[in-house]
């Protein structure tokens, strides 16, 4: 039996930077030249690494508990930047949290700002980065995991290699208000609550 065809998934380059084929690319370059404001607060992971369930945290602890009433309200609040450009954090009602996927050098920084961090398993990420590459329109991949995973490995997939995402933000981890490391234990109960977390003491700092 022939091996199945390799497939890539859907990519375009931006100014040198691998990112989903469908993002428009006038808002990530709209996106990297945002100017964040003294009250922004931003959520930055790898792909797969936890995103959607630290947006949710943060707000309900934003809220004060009360959840939002529709995803249309959840998504403006929490503005993917790539997507929206620099438009969707000017208009995000307020407090809010920004979601992006950028590595550090590409990331609007501000030491007025605040970054929440998020990192996951890089076992974990993969395999949930194949499923969401076969699984989501768009993305196209058609190809086995063990040529996903060559991919992984080797950063050349939408937002590049993993480790260096990490390390790049792990170096300036105290050059913020917050900039926290959360590693997410997708699936795994944390004190009887399966998802990412958010330490109480961060609480009050992300509220001032």
């Amino acid at each position: 039996m022939a091996e199945p065809s390799f497939e890539a998934p859907a990519s375009q380059f931006i100014d040198g930077f691998q990112i989903p084929a469908m993002f428009p690319a006038e808002g990530f370059r709209s996106a990297v030249q945002y100017k964040p404001r003294s009250d922004d607060v931003f959520i930055v992971t790898y792909p797969k690494c936890g995103t959607t369930w630290t947006q949710h945290t943060v707000s309900l602890i934003f809220s004060h508990g009360e959840p939002v009433m529709s995803s249309t309200a959840f998504f403006s609040a929490a503005p993917f930047l790539e997507i929206t450009g620099a438009e969707g954090a000017e208009k995000m009602p307020r407090p809010g949290a920004i979601k992006v996927h950028l590595p550090f050098h590409l990331t609007p920084w501000s030491e007025k700002a605040k970054y929440l961090y998020v990192t996951r398993n890089p076992k974990d990420c993969c395999v949930s980065y194949f499923h969401h590459m076969r699984n989501i329109p768009g993305h196209e991949f058609k190809g086995t995991f063990d040529q996903f995973f060559e991919l992984f490995l080797s950063g050349k997939i939408d937002y590049g290699d993993y480790f260096d995402h990490l390390l790049g933000w792990y170096e300036h981890r105290y050059e913020s208000p917050i900039s926290g490391i959360v590693v997410t234990h997708v699936g795994a109960p944390y004190h009887g609550y399966g998802g990412s977390y958010v330490p109480g003491h961060y609480t009050p700092r992300l509220l001032i």
